[in-house]
C-alpha cells in the first residue's frame, strides 16, 4: 500500500517538459516521470529507510521509484544478489551513479563489487564500479589508503574502454581517489601517468583530464557525472 501511494504521488508529479529534457543529458527516459532529486529526497526523508518499500519501488521500473529506492534502501540489508540483480537492470548512468552513491557503496559488499564489476563486459555494471570506487573515496573516512591504492590496476585496465559512460566513470574514480588526500594524490598522478603512456584515445583523456584536476589542490563530494 505505500509503494501504491508513492508511486501515485510521482505521477501527479509528472513533468513532460523534463522527461524530454532528459535525452540531452544521456538518461534513458522510456521509464520516466520527470520528477527532480529535490522532490525525491524530500519523499525519502518522509519515508525513512524502508528496505521493503526500497525493493518495492525497484520492481516498478520507474525511474524516480528507483532512485527513490536507492534513498530509503537499508544498506544494512542489501545483499550481493540485490546488488547483482539491480545492477543488470541499470539502464542509464543516471541511476546506475544514484544507486551507487546513495545506497551500495554503504553496503558490507562495495569494494568486492567494484573490483568485479570493473571487470564485467555490461556498460552501466562496468560504470558502477568505478561510480562506487569515486563514492566510497568520498564517503568512506576511516579507510586505509591502502583499499583505494588497490584500485589502481583496475582503473589502468579500464581507461582503454572507449565507451563513453565506462571511461567517464574511470577518470571519475582516478580524480576522486586523488582528491582523498595528498599521498593518494601522488600514487593517482603516477596512475595517470602510467594511463597516458597506453596511447589511445580514451587512455589519453582519462588521463589528461584527471592529471589537470590532480595537479592542484582539490576537494569535493561526488556526483553523478554522465
Amino acid at each position: 500500500m505505500e509503494c501504491e501511494k508513492i508511486l501515485a504521488e510521482l505521477k501527479s508529479m509528472a513533468n513532460a517538459d523534463n522527461v524530454r529534457g532528459m535525452a540531452r543529458f544521456g538518461i534513458n527516459s522510456d521509464h520516466a516521470l520527470g520528477v527532480g532529486i529535490p522532490a525525491l529526497r524530500k519523499m525519502a526523508k518522509a519515508a525513512g529507510r524502508d528496505q521493503s518499500l526500497s525493493l518495492d519501488l525497484w520492481a516498478s521500473r520507474i525511474l524516480e521509484a528507483r532512485l527513490l529506492a536507492a534513498f530509503v534502501g537499508d544498506p544494512a540489508l542489501v545483499t550481493e544478489d540485490q546488488m547483482e540483480r539491480w545492477a543488470k537492470d541499470f539502464d542509464s548512468w543516471a541511476v546506475c551513479d544514484q544507486v551507487c552513491m546513495s545506497l551500495f557503496d554503504k553496503t558490507p559488499h562495495a569494494y568486492k563489487k567494484a573490483v568485479e564489476w570493473s571487470q564485467r563486459d555490461d556498460e552501466y555494471v562496468k560504470r558502477a564500479a568505478y561510480a562506487l570506487m569515486a563514492s566510497l573515496a568520498v564517503h568512506d573516512k576511516e579507510a586505509d589508503d591502502s583499499k583505494f591504492s588497490s584500485f589502481f590496476p583496475f582503473i589502468k585496465a579500464g581507461s582503454s574502454d572507449e565507451r563513453n559512460f565506462v571511461k567517464k566513470g574511470v577518470n571519475w574514480a582516478l580524480r576522486q581517489i586523488g582528491k582523498r588526500n595528498d599521498a593518494l594524490r601522488g600514487l593517482a598522478i603516477r596512475c595517470a601517468e602510467e594511463i597516458l603512456l597506453e596511447g589511445s584515445k580514451s587512455c589519453r583523456w582519462v588521463a589528461k583530464d584527471a592529471l589537470r584536476e590532480l595537479q592542484k589542490k582539490a576537494s569535493g563530494n561526488p556526483r553523478a557525472e554522465g
